[in-house]
């Protein structure tokens, strides 16, 4: 390891805390910025959109393919173990990579995202740092990207012309992700989806990486282009052999919800889409568009709810227009194909949890996490799995605690909290689900 280099600092306002290492404009061309792993096919499509404007990332794989005792063994000795999972979780991967000798620790920064909400994640850059004075990284700068100004990076910045690239990664990285998950249960070569899944992510991931301006890029965001990309991809994983078996032979579909992180990362849920695969179902899961647009959703609420924000909830109501009319264009892509069942409008979505929570309840996941529940139900999935972060107070609210009256309301369906910690073991949550699934069949 090379010998480390005095960085610039911001001093904190609090005795307790590390001092802040600053991301300069001059790192922006030696820096390499990691990323956690929470959406992978999301994230390799974001990753080239910033490498396209100049930054440098790398997206972090420690953890992953069964080997993830060093990511958690490192998030329990630097992390207190009353944080929650995703935070050991997610330090333990920076700093199992940080340790792995793989990088130049001088020229490497570390991005994490903040909601600016009243969960614990909104303190995942305090933890981090604090992780990485213990661990002997204090000169590594952490990036926060946050929409709600909670602090900025002289180095890194989120440009308007950023913005609808990124917005095209996640809707990009939802229909592929909904699109592989409906066709792996009924392939008949194993591993087709997911070879599809990988080579229309690096197709769609190069196509954001062209440079603006140059004649190559013609097209690669152009709306009409946007849209003929949605049916290609939507053709090509409807030709997979066996999926037609899809409408005639249905397998259990199960739905999965809970905290954004466990929810969709492969390391913070043991895996789970592919067990449930495994044992012969299919997973269902809501895409990250419904969590940016539950993030709209509740800054408009806030003028309602309470009369702040009356100009931001202008603006956030002009963007809660355009991703529905996105989201639309994408739903009625799919409809074309008759294999396939799109995503819930989100504009019905928001209003299914209304007789269970009140909008205003919007720490961590919300009430998002209740209508997500109720929009499964409502698209006939009856089986659905909460995923939860052992301790997180709100999941146990809108999630376990929505379980009773939701079961009042509606007494077929089959649902199943499970908790994921480092204490938790794989062999309980299985059996636990799989328990689930025989009720389902039957």
């Amino acid at each position: 390891m090379s010998a480390r280099k005095k960085q610039p600092v911001v001093l904190s306002a609090y005795s307790d805390m590390p001092d802040r290492v600053i991301f300069t404009k001059e790192m922006k061309a030696t820096h390499t910025i990691l990323l956690p792993n929470m959406l992978p096919r999301h994230f390799k499509i974001i990753s080239r959109v910033l490498n396209n404007y100049g930054y440098k990332t790398e997206i972090l794989t420690d953890g992953l393919n069964g080997d993830s005792k060093t990511v958690i063994d490192a998030g329990l000795k630097y992390v207190h173990n009353d944080a929650c999972y995703p935070a050991l979780l997610v330090i333990g991967q920076f700093i199992a990579a940080l340790q792995s000798g793989r990088y130049d620790t001088n020229k490497v920064a570390l991005l994490l995202s903040q909601t600016g909400g009243g969960c614990r994640a909104s303190n995942y850059i305090s933890l981090l740092r604090k992780a990485l004075v213990k661990a002997g990284f204090a000169h590594v700068p952490v990036i926060s990207l946050n929409f709600s100004g909670l602090e900025s990076m002289p180095g890194f910045k989120i440009t308007l012309p950023m913005i609808p690239r990124l917005m095209y990664a996640i809707l990009y990285g939802d229909l592929i992700m909904s699109l592989m998950n409906q066709c792996r249960p009924y392939e008949t070569n194993k591993g087709d989806a997911e070879r599809l899944a990988d080579e229309w992510s690096d197709r769609l991931a190069n196509e954001m990486a062209v440079i603006p301006g140059k004649k190559k890029a013609k097209g690669a965001l152009k709306h009409k282009h946007v849209l003929a990309n949605y049916r290609a991809i939507i053709r090509d994983f409807a030709a997979i052999e066996g999926v037609s078996e899809r409408r005639v032979n249905p397998k259990v579909r199960v739905g999965v919800v809970g905290e954004i992180y466990v929810k969709f990362s492969p390391l913070g849920n043991n895996d789970l889409e592919n067990f449930l695969v495994s044992e012969g179902a299919e997973p269902v899961l809501a895409g990250l568009l419904d969590f940016c647009m539950y993030v709209v959703t509740n800054n408009m609420m806030d003028y309602e709810l309470y009369g702040i924000g009356k100009t931001r909830a202008k603006i956030y109501k002009i963007a809660d227009k355009f991703f529905l009319n996105r989201q639309k264009e994408l739903i009625e892509a799919i409809q074309e194909q008759p294999l396939f069942d799109p995503p819930t409008p989100f504009d019905h979505t928001r209003t299914l949890a209304r007789d269970y929570v009140g909008m205003g309840a919007k720490m961590g996941e919300g009430w998002l996490l209740t209508a997500e529940i109720l929009e499964l139900i409502d698209e006939g999935v009856n089986s659905v799995v909460i995923t939860q972060p052992f301790g997180c107070l709100p999941n146990h609210i809108v999630g376990k605690g929505m379980m009773k009256p939701i079961k009042e309301n509606q007494p077929d369906v089959n649902l199943v909290a499970i908790d994921y910690d480092a204490g938790a073991t794989k062999i309980n949550q299985d059996n636990r689900i799989k328990l689930m699934l025989a009720n389902a069949k039957k």
